[in-house]
């Protein structure tokens, strides 16, 4: 399962949400569907493009110019994964338990964040659409190759779910960052904007669906493989290469493995495509769910810790 808030350094996403919104209905513009794919959220299914736009930017109270008002969650589960989907519940039932996946997903986000007033799914203002199918990039090997073209299709199955959250929770009262990582260097500033565990939120989304669809997930298959693979030490990856070998698969080697990555710093942990790449060289098939680009100008960029100010030295000028 890969799960991961876009952030680009030329993000835009410090104004209307329009633009990402109008990019996120592609597929209502450019397929042949007996009707169009709406947006679903904890309380509704048939959310249309211009309530979700209207929701968002209006949601915006208090925020200043150059903070974020909204970010990007992409659920991406590997080909095996909706295979798994496919054959418990077939083409049309993988869809509405995949919704039923993201609304958990969104309660482990809003979770994450350790605030008093932020439970669950329906304490944020959220909307979430299926897409169907990915198409190549220039980063693409195949298209460097010149096997396949900028956007064509990806083979395979592909179907994923993009969230837009606003940075507010659902009564515009409270600021939530999923980008703010201070980790007690700023307790003042984490108390006031909510410390969010990245790595945790992750593993969360795969332990969720692990649970709810009885996927059997191999030790190299998880995200705390990818992680101790990406961000540990040479004892820690050699822990980790061990319990693989073996592949027992019991739930203390699983909960060992859940240890041995929360060992691993977190913050040198970040969401760069450098760990998209661990993550699909450790995960058979997973390259063909990687995210497409965001069109240009429509990126998500992180929130920065505030910077402390150097007290200027005053200087004496022989008085």
């Amino acid at each position: 399962m890969y799960i991961n808030i876009t952030d680009r350094k030329e993000a835009q996403n410090k104004g209307s949400s329009g633009k990402l919104v109008h990019y996120l209905e592609k597929e209502n513009r450019t397929e042949s569907r007996n009707g169009p794919e709406q947006w679903f959220n904890g309380q509704r299914q048939d959310v249309e493009a211009y309530e979700v736009r209207r929701a968002l930017d209006g949601n915006n109270a208090k925020l200043g110019r150059n903070e974020a008002k909204f970010f990007l969650i992409n659920i991406s589960p590997s080909q095996k994964e909706l295979a798994h989907l496919e054959r418990l519940y077939g083409q049309e039932g993988m869809k509405e338990h995949l919704k039923r996946y993201t609304e958990k997903v969104m309660d482990e986000y809003a979770r994450n964040f350790k605030r008093d007033g932020i439970n669950s799914n329906r304490d944020l203002l959220w909307f979430a659409k299926v897409e169907d199918h990915r198409f190549y990039s220039h980063k693409d090997e195949e298209v460097k190759q010149g096997i396949k073209k900028r956007g064509d299709k990806k083979e395979g199955m592909q179907r994923h779910i993009q969230v837009i959250v606003s940075r507010k929770d659902i009564t515009g009262r409270c600021k939530l960052s999923p980008m703010n990582s201070s980790r007690g260097r700023n307790v003042e500033h984490s108390r006031k904007m909510g410390q969010f565990d990245r790595v945790a939120f992750k593993q969360s989304g795969e332990t969720v669906f692990d649970r709810e669809f009885g996927f059997d997930r191999g030790l190299k298959e998880t995200f705390a493989h990818a992680n101790v693979q990406k961000n540990g030490d040479i004892d820690q990856r050699q822990q980790m290469d061990i319990l693989i070998d073996s592949e027992k698969g019991t739930e203390l080697d699983r909960s060992f493995i859940n240890d041995l990555a929360n060992e691993v710093s977190k913050d040198t942990y970040d969401n760069s495509t450098d760990l998209l790449e661990v993550i699909a060289n450790g995960i058979g098939g997973l390259l063909g769910t990687l995210l497409e680009p965001c069109p240009p100008g429509i990126d998500i960029v992180p929130e920065q810790e505030p910077r402390k100010k150097k007290k200027r030295k005053r200087r004496n000028y022989g008085r």
